[in-house]
């Protein structure tokens, strides 16, 4: 028990994520160096990265896939998530942020906070994970370590605390002063090279001063025994301070910030420091909490390995040489090589077959995982992600993940039979793979349909299918994915009745419909009293209303945000089946979504653009011809950022425009905001290219 709590003492499950190339890989690859895990440095721009080892990911420098590791430093085991930045990626945050119990943010150190920072923070905050800040690239031309700090406390809503300085700026960057221990230190680019204590620069000593008494205030507003040290004149000693800043930040109520420069090696060892000083242990997290499956009740379960066992299954992957892998985090409990588990999520028994320690997409073999552990297991076949897995004697059912909905689609036909074939393979595995992408067959145009989160996604997408699976196809262009909502309220009749020579079909349902709010997606609620619809046939009358969803009156696309209340009805004891009460709800959603004044709803995305001063009236314009508004403009004249908001149909070909514009001296980001109705004026165009 004693050797179990030191384990789980010394453990550490975190994760890097940041905006596209604030250089959270590099930061990464950089960490297994220092660690002992690799031996040779991967460089992003060479394609040599252990961690994005994906052909797609190397040849365009960025992440696509989250690639797990682990690492051990000062006698701690730490498990990384090198997560992507780029917002087409997101889903693989979100799934990461769900089992991480701690979070590494990076940011460039002239940029500051970007959109896509400002997307990964409220993703942390979603899921409670206690995080510290990198501010790297300190060495480039315009690097702000406390700008940059500002930045976070404005654009984030934090409590950011540097618990370093930086010993000059860009090119004269060369280490750090530790405010905490008051002592400076520089670095070298060798990372073999230990850091060297210094004398605190004499331009500096009064920044140090002062700095270091703002550290102390901000924690003794979050921290009791601080603040009664604080009023009474007396000076914390170092302990104390680590101590109430590690309570701070695992309670969420402060953010240490590190300054340093990863592609130049700086700063690493001190960033591995704080992450094992700072960051939370799986001991350190609230128990894990689900509900019993057999009572419904919530059931909280402790952080240990005599715990009834429960897992999370956050990510599949289909290796060419292994197989499917399922990648879990493990929360209470153990289990071992050939164990039986119960998929509650599924109501499955699964057997694991052999369990592995992930390091990108290399492996080793391990007999058994337990209560902190993110490791991948072979053998599970009806598993996939979000599903639970846990004690079959003691089921278990934890919060699954949630993704958000594609936003684009196209059309994919395949050149021959045989990649007819093996397009139904691939397209099955790599759904499974991403949850954000989806696919369909259109049964008014025949087509099938793949749906995803941007262009980048989908190119992506269409790369592996070439690539990995063998398919040759013909792809269409990328479209929006419009969906369709009512605006008022209706009371609606459905009838389907069929008499033929022997038994015939009889279902009849009254449904009362009303728009929800943007994002609810569809509920159903039984109000029918008195038997006149069977309970048998209820289930039966909502696969109705959701198969009628996928095709709405306008043109043809998804409806969406409808609470459907089945209130009357009538059945007949011969003739009424299951698949009659199927046929009259659909009936009544198609019907009720037609009288109640449908609408076309378009994706609104949010948009960042950095462009130089001078070319801000013909960037502006050029938005505002797109149907955008600017929210806000930041920054001084040499460069400005405009964040605003613009019509995801709008987007397409932004990239080449933008660059003709400034000279290709700008550039922006995007990332979904929400779905808005569609000007009246607008609807008639979208109709007129023609349903899907």
């Amino acid at each position: 028990m004693v050797m179990e709590r030191l384990k789980l003492e010394r453990t550490r499950n975190i994760g890097f994520i940041a905006h596209i190339d604030a250089g959270k890989t590099t930061v990464t690859e950089r960490v297994l160096f220092c660690t002992g895990r690799t031996y040779k440095i991967g460089e992003v721009d060479e394609g040599t990265t252990v961690m994005d080892w994906m052909e797609q990911e190397r040849e365009r420098g960025i992440t696509i896939k989250a690639a797990a590791t682990s690492c051990s430093w000062a006698d701690y085991q730490v498990n990384i998530i090198d997560t992507p930045g780029h917002v087409d990626f997101t889903a693989e945050v979100e799934r990461s942020l769900r089992v991480l119990d701690g979070g590494v943010v990076v940011f460039d150190a002239v940029a500051g906070v970007e959109a896509q920072s400002e997307t990964v923070w409220r993703q942390a905050d979603r899921y409670q994970v206690p995080r510290l800040c990198f501010v790297n690239k300190m060495d480039r031309s315009g690097a702000n370590f406390l700008g940059t700090v500002d930045m976070i406390r404005e654009r984030l809503s934090a409590n950011p605390v540097p618990i370093q300085l930086p010993m000059g700026q860009e090119d004269s960057f060369r280490g750090y002063v530790d405010l905490i221990e008051q002592r400076a230190w520089l670095v070298s680019d060798d990372l073999s090279v230990a850091p060297e204590e210094s004398p605190i620069p004499e331009d500096m000593v009064q920044d140090v001063a002062r700095q270091r008494e703002k550290l102390i205030e901000r924690l003794s507003e979050v921290d009791e025994h601080l603040m009664g040290l604080y009023v009474e004149g007396k000076a914390p000693t170092v302990e104390q301070i680590k101590t109430a800043l590690r309570q701070a930040t695992i309670s969420a109520k402060a953010v240490p910030v590190l300054c340093g420069s990863a592609l130049r090696n700086r700063g690493i060892p001190a960033l591995l420091d704080a992450v094992v000083a700072y960051l939370p242990s799986p001991l350190d997290m609230p128990a894990v909490t689900g509900h019993d499956v057999n009572s419904g009740l919530e059931v909280t379960w402790p952080n240990r390995e005599d715990s009834p066992f429960s897992a999370l299954a956050f990510k599949v992957v289909t290796d060419p040489y292994m197989g499917r892998l399922v990648y879990l985090r493990v929360y209470s409990g153990r289990v071992n090589v050939g164990d039986q588990v119960y998929n509650a999520t599924r109501d499955s028994r699964e057997r694991v077959g052999r369990l592995l320690r992930m390091h990108a997409n290399r492996r080793e073999e391990i007999t058994f995982v337990e209560a902190g552990d993110i490791a991948a297991t072979l053998g599970l076949k009806n598993t996939t992600t979000g599903d639970t897995l846990c004690d079959p004697k003691r089921p278990i059912v934890l919060e699954p993940i949630r993704f958000p909905e594609p936003v684009l689609f196209l059309t994919i036909e395949p050149r021959t039979k045989v990649d007819q074939e093996r397009l139904a393979d691939a397209l099955a595995k790599l759904s499974e793979e991403d949850p954000t992408f989806k696919t369909r067959f259109d049964d008014e145009t025949g087509q099938l349909i793949m749906s995803g989160m941007g262009e980048l996604h989908l190119e992506v997408l269409v790369d592996r299918l070439v690539r990995e699976y063998r398919v040759e196809a013909r792809v269409g262009q990328p479209q929006v994915a419009y969906k369709e909502a009512m605006t008022v309220p209706v009371k609606v009749e459905g009838r389907f009745i069929r008499q033929t020579g022997g038994r015939g079909q009889y279902g009849h349902v009254w449904l009362e419909l009303e728009p929800l709010e943007r994002g609810k997606g569809f509920e159903f609620e039984s109000k029918v009293v008195g038997g006149t619809v069977p309970r048998e046939y209820f289930s039966a009358v909502e696969a109705g209303a959701r198969e009628a969803m996928e095709s709405g009156p306008v043109a043809g696309y998804p409806v969406v945000d409808v609470k459907a209340s089945l209130v009357d009805g009538s059945y007949h004891p011969v003739d009424s089946s299951e698949v009659a009460f199927k046929m009259a709800g659909s009936i009544a959603l198609r019907e009720g979504v037609s009288r109640g004044k449908p609408v076309l709803l378009e994706p609104i995305m949010k948009l960042e653009i950095v462009t130089p001063g001078q070319y801000l009236g013909d960037v502006i314009a050029d938005l505002s011809a797109r149907r955008g508004h600017v929210k806000g403009i930041a920054g001084k004249v040499e460069t400005l950022t405009i964040q605003g908001e613009v019509p995801l149909a709008e987007t397409f070909g932004y990239a080449a425009a933008l660059r003709s514009l400034t000279q290709g001296r700008a550039s922006y980001t995007m990332e979904f905001l929400s779905y808005q109705e569609l000007a009246a004026n607008l609807v008639a165009l979208v109709v007129k290219r023609g349903r899907r």
